[in-house]
């Protein structure tokens, strides 16, 4: 089992800038090929997911939208290598970040999570109030 770290998923999303970042990409690109081939297997955890979706779309890094970021994501995650028992956590993660106009993926994330019956969100942030079937908790 490999565990990916947010520089080789980024390695793998954006054009390489430089020939250094160049060989990393066709690193990345090995890595995935081989995950989708059930040669490797891979997993993440929440915090790589978010540190890439921040870098992804900080206007400062690259600027992507959320919907190109998903869809830059999700083919990666739903690789026949890729295990975690979150993974559906994360898809969903993307679907509600790719769709919303005022949620973060971490907000998206907490969401997904939140999304289960009998959960209610804890969270001061009235943003979460625009998500359909979602229950904010409120003093």
């Amino acid at each position: 089992m490999i565990f990916v770290e947010a520089n080789v998923f980024l390695r793998a999303l954006v054009r390489p800038a430089t020939p250094r970042d160049q060989g990393w990409a066709r690193d990345a690109a090995e890595l995935f090929r081989a995950v989708g081939a059930n040669e490797e297997e891979m997993t993440t955890s929440d915090a790589v997911l978010a540190e890439v979706a921040f870098i992804l779309a900080s206007p400062r890094q690259y600027g992507v939208a959320p919907a190109d970021i998903a869809a830059r994501l999700k083919p990666i995650l739903t690789l026949r290598g890729c295990k975690a028992p979150q993974k559906a956590v994360w898809l969903r993660a993307l679907d509600i970040y790719a769709s919303s106009t005022n949620l973060g993926f971490v907000d998206a994330l907490s969401v997904s999570y939140a999304e289960r019956p009998g959960v209610v969100l804890a969270s001061f942030d009235s943003d979460f109030d625009a998500v359909p079937g979602l229950t904010r908790w409120r003093p």
